[in-house]
């Protein structure tokens, strides 16, 4: 969505990528802040239940596209893991680093794949989440089949988080949209103000 406002609007090449630069990193920055913020409110449970890391990720997705989100998925835990660790407790916890990294990258690129549909028709952005969410969490939920052998993990462990999350995907099944559309809304309404 993000490219083709800034196409509309003839940005060159390389101010489209300063842009791009700098909305990935706030994203990234948004996905380490907000698990900080509800895990001193709610504690560990509510970041189960609330799963705030997404959020970022799926807005990265449907504003910028696969390309650019899939770096915002896969960065966010480990920019997380990377800060966390250095005030001694580390969020994602290493073990289950790379397959939240596996997991939000398959959401940024999921979601981002309807970057231009959400561009052309903001209500697309539900679609854009709710196939991110199916997919990423059953990427999740097979990798830690196929790596339960070694792996600190089974199956009806991760199903059982998984369902803990169902309040969150389903905040995030209308909140990144509502966020989207109205994103939209605004790139737009500049856009046609020049």
């Amino acid at each position: 969505m993000l490219d083709n406002v800034l196409t509309l609007k003839n940005v060159t090449s390389k101010n489209k990528i300063t842009c791009k630069a700098l909305v990935s990193a706030g994203l990234i920055a948004l996905a380490v802040i907000l698990p900080q913020i509800v895990h001193l409110a709610l504690g560990q449970p509510g970041g189960v239940q609330l799963l705030p890391m997404y959020l970022p990720v799926l807005i990265g997705g449907c504003l910028l596209g696969s390309k650019w989100a899939i770096t915002v998925g896969a960065l966010s835990p480990i920019v997380s893991f990377a800060i966390t660790s250095l005030m001694g407790d580390p969020m994602p916890a290493l073990p289950r680093l790379p397959f939240m990294v596996l997991e939000l990258t398959v959401f940024a690129v999921v979601s981002g794949l309807f970057s231009k549909k959400i561009y052309e028709k903001g209500l697309w952005a539900f679609a854009a989440v709710i196939a991110a969410q199916l997919s990423g969490r059953a990427v999740f939920l097979a990798a830690v089949a196929i790596c339960q052998s070694f792996a600190p993990f089974t199956t009806e462990m991760i199903w059982q988080q998984i369902l803990a999350g169902v309040p969150g995907l389903l905040i995030q099944a209308v909140l990144v949209p509502i966020v989207s559309i109205g994103l939209r809304a605004v790139l737009l309404k500049d856009s046609k103000d020049e």
